[in-house]
């Protein structure tokens, strides 16, 4: 923003400069915003609720419109509505939960920023599972619910009405929110002749968290799996984030509506991918190759996918997809039962999970598509380098110049959120790393216990002081994909020859094609003499401009590259 340049005659006299300069000076205080009087808040746990005690996190949300509850406008976005919460221990019935200007809150920091003016406003309690783990540690975290562990949308968490309150200079008021409604259960979707769910309770993870933990999966039949029973099927496995949907966007939903010039030409700018419905019609009418499409559920405690890789916090979800979740979806359905049957694809989160799959498991899985994979390298753990910088949170690189480190932008460059605000976001959600948001996710997959029972932080919320002894565990322990390849291909790079391939945008909003670069750069290296074996994989680059979300082929045209990478490799042990 540009600094306001007062322009004066040189025949200005001195008062005719001090009117000037006082109404400049009362116009710049006339555009901020008077900030009122924090109001304290008072949730409600009425009697006869529940039988209590509870433990979990209280929130007050406050919105400036009512377009929708005000809890579902907040969370840790750019847009998100100012929202702020506290820890609540064995709550009891008809006792009450203060929200005052003490409470943390973003975007604003404290009740104390908010500008004078008329909200809506609603309090939440998400209620929290005790669980006393196989390790000895004792802890407290939220137990998804088939919701990919939404703070703010969670079954069971009690909330109030919504109401409008006003913020006014002065105002001393208490307003009190009786949280009488309980959230219901996620609302079960029906099997299809297309479409069938699997659910199980994983005997590994559950005797880890020594509580019930389920697995479960998507599966998308193909044309002609009903008439053919004798007929056995490759499957392509997609990995992400938690949903209830099929693989590849598959839906009969909408699909009356044709999709306009001007939207499709918007939706080719940043992806081939095509429109759920598109595919479908595809699938359904046998127009691409015959797989069994699974889609994989594995939520932890402390976020909505695992990381699909044994680890100290969420326990041995690799050892349960592979040795659990595969061999039963391999009993329930016609698979082909062979690692060279098995391919892998997922973007963004999912994107990091196939590789980590394919790279651990090079035994299970014949071949990984990865798109705009989470950080492959942690030198660029999206912007920052774990193993170098002192701080996530700014960096100086000797100058006198301190600057904050971007955490996502748009494609022209632009910061949307910074690395402090996104992390700030995930504090108010919730402390000890239980806030289901991005960074507490890594970190529960990645780093080691801590004293505590709870993820040890590699970083500090507050400041950004990033401790290296994690960045280091991290390391050691296999989850730089990068490194670890780096370290162990003499013997894995021959297992692993011709089954990697990545994809990202030259201007992933989240930086995380500088990870790429990194793997590209290695996965090369084995070219040269002694390196070897080549990799023999593929790694493609969205130019120009290209956003988090980019590939390179329809969903249909990946299809094809896997069927005739199967049929190459149908022979091989």
């Amino acid at each position: 923003m540009q600094p306001l340049r007062l322009r004066f005659v040189r025949a200005v006299s001195c008062v005719q400069h001090c009117v000037l300069a006082t109404v400049a000076l009362l116009s710049a205080l006339a555009a901020v915003p008077i900030v009122g009087q924090a109001q304290v808040f008072r949730l409600s746990y009425p009697t006869g609720r529940e039988a209590g005690p509870v433990t979990g996190r209280a929130f007050l949300f406050v919105a400036r419109t009512d377009a929708r509850e005000p809890r579902l406008q907040s969370g840790a976005s750019r847009g998100s509505e100012p929202f702020f919460g506290v820890d609540v221990e064995a709550l009891t019935p008809g006792t009450t939960i203060t929200i005052d200007p003490s409470v943390p809150g973003f975007p604003v920091a404290s009740l104390r920023q908010l500008p004078a003016g008329e909200y809506f406003v609603q309090g939440l309690f998400l209620p929290y599972t005790k669980f006393a783990r196989a390790d000895g540690h004792t802890i407290w975290a939220h137990m998804d619910a088939g919701e990919g562990q939404r703070f703010n949308n969670a079954p069971g968490s009690l909330v109030s009405e919504v109401r409008k309150v006003r913020i006014a200079p002065g105002s001393s008021d208490v307003v009190t929110l009786a949280l009488d409604r309980v959230l219901p259960p996620v609302a079960t979707i029906d099997d299809t002749p297309w479409v069938k769910r699997l659910r199980m309770t994983s005997t590994l993870a559950s005797a880890f968290w020594n509580h019930p933990m389920p697995l479960g999966a998507v599966v998308l039949l193909p044309k002609g799996y009903a008439e053919n029973p004798g007929r056995r099927y490759p499957v392509v496995y997609t990995v992400g984030h938690y949903s209830e949907r099929p693989s590849f966007g598959f839906t009969f939903d909408g699909c009356e509506t044709t999709e306009s010039a001007e939207a499709r030409a918007a939706r080719v700018s940043r992806s081939a991918r095509e429109p759920g419905c598109e595919f479908q019609q595809a699938w359904t009418s046998g127009a691409v190759p015959e797989f069994i499409a699974v889609f994989i559920q594995h939520t932890t405690p402390f976020y909505d996918d695992s990381y699909v890789l044994d680890s100290e916090n969420n326990g041995p979800f690799g050892s349960a997809i592979t040795r659990e979740l595969i061999p039963e979806i391999d009993r329930r359905f016609r698979t082909i039962a062979a690692p060279y049957a098995r391919v892998l694809t997922g973007g963004s989160t999912g994107g990091w999970d196939v590789l980590a799959l394919q790279v651990h498991y090079p035994d299970v899985f014949g071949g990984a598509w990865s798109l705009y994979p989470d950080q492959l390298d942690f030198r660029n753990y999206q912007f920052g380098n774990i193993y170098a910088d002192s701080n996530a949170y700014f960096t100086t690189n000797g100058s006198w110049l301190p600057r904050e480190i971007p955490a996502n932008r748009s494609v022209e460059g632009l910061t949307e959120l910074t690395m402090r605000e996104e992390n700030q976001a995930e504090a108010v959600i919730a402390s000890k790393g239980r806030s289901g948001g991005q960074w507490d996710g890594w970190q529960a997959a990645w780093a080691p216990v801590g004293a505590d029972g709870y993820p040890q932080p590699l970083w500090d919320k507050q400041t950004g002081t990033i401790d290296r002894r994690v960045a280091e565990s991290m390391r050691a322990r296999g989850y730089d994909l990068r490194d670890y390849l780096e370290r162990n291909w003499s013997t894995v790079g021959p297992r692993l020859v011709g089954k990697l391939h990545v994809a990202v945008g030259d201007m992933d909003n989240y930086f995380l094609n500088l990870g790429v670069y990194r793997f590209e750069t290695f996965l090369e290296g084995t070219k040269a003499p002694g390196k070897g074996p080549y990799y023999a994989g593929t790694v493609e680059y969205g130019r120009p401009l290209k956003p988090h979300g980019w590939q390179p082929w329809t969903n249909q045209e990946l299809l094809r590259l896997m069927a005739a990478h199967i049929e190459r490799n149908a022979t091989r042990p």
